[in-house]
């Protein structure tokens, strides 16, 4: 079979060759060639500053540092010669340095340094105690003051309290009547005990009774009686 050919294909070849341009992908036909005075120079392109403003007549700016032209005046003139003169007569001839000599081809090295001289023992603080230390031993005794202070504090507050008779008495007949229906209330339960609640509730009464009746024995055989402070 023959190939498919459109019925437009002439009519999208002109509309196509008429928009396009002759230059459109190779560029223009002539190009301008660059004049040969317009190369580019030094210091061609670089930022330049603006003309300095001439000073108008009869104003002057004021200067804030002195021209190149200014020369201080110097009225005072020293003679050095004769004060290096001076200074030398009144001077302090300088005593030489005690050396130490050590070997027999006269090695030497100053004695000061050598740690033969006793200058230490002779210093106004030797054998002080020093400042730091005296400070430390203060904050140490201090802390341990205030630690038995603090200790002595809670035994006096952990300390037994004496017990006053009344207080003694109004307890004890306290527990009896506490006893007392206790005891009521125990004797009250049923003599068969065969649900799980009344075998609990019958070994309570029995160990409340006996703790009331330790603690009355107590207080009736002991006169005197101290607690505790909580």
């Amino acid at each position: 079979p023959l190939r498919y050919i459109s019925k437009f294909r002439t009519y999208v070849k002109h509309e196509a060759s008429k928009n396009k341009s002759q230059w459109k992908t190779m560029g223009p036909a002539k190009v301008a060639v660059p004049s040969p005075n317009d190369f580019l120079q030094k210091h061609s392109k670089e930022p330049k500053l603006a003309p300095r403003k001439k000073e108008q007549e009869g104003k002057k700016l004021p200067l804030s540092v002195p021209q190149r032209t200014y020369r201080p005046v110097i009225r005072i003139k020293k003679n050095f010669i004769s004060r290096n003169a001076l200074a030398v007569i009144r001077g302090v001839p300088k005593k030489p340095r005690p050396f130490c000599v050590d070997s027999r081809q006269g090695d030497k090295y100053l004695l000061e340094p050598s740690g033969l001289v006793p200058k230490y023992i002779k210093k106004k603080d030797y054998g002080a105690t020093p400042k730091y230390v005296a400070r430390r031993n203060e904050e140490i005794k201090r802390e341990e003051e205030e630690y038995e202070a603090g200790v002595l504090e809670q035994l006096k507050q952990r300390a037994l309290k004496h017990l006053p008779d009344e207080e003694r008495t109004s307890v004890l007949q306290a527990l009896k009547k506490n006893w007392e229906e206790t005891n009521r209330e125990f004797q009250c339960l049923p003599v068969q005990t065969d649900t799980r609640y009344r075998r609990m509730h019958k070994q309570k009464l029995e160990l409340k009774l006996n703790q009331l009746e330790h603690d009355i024995e107590a207080l009736e055989k002991h006169k005197g009686v101290y607690i505790a402070n909580e």
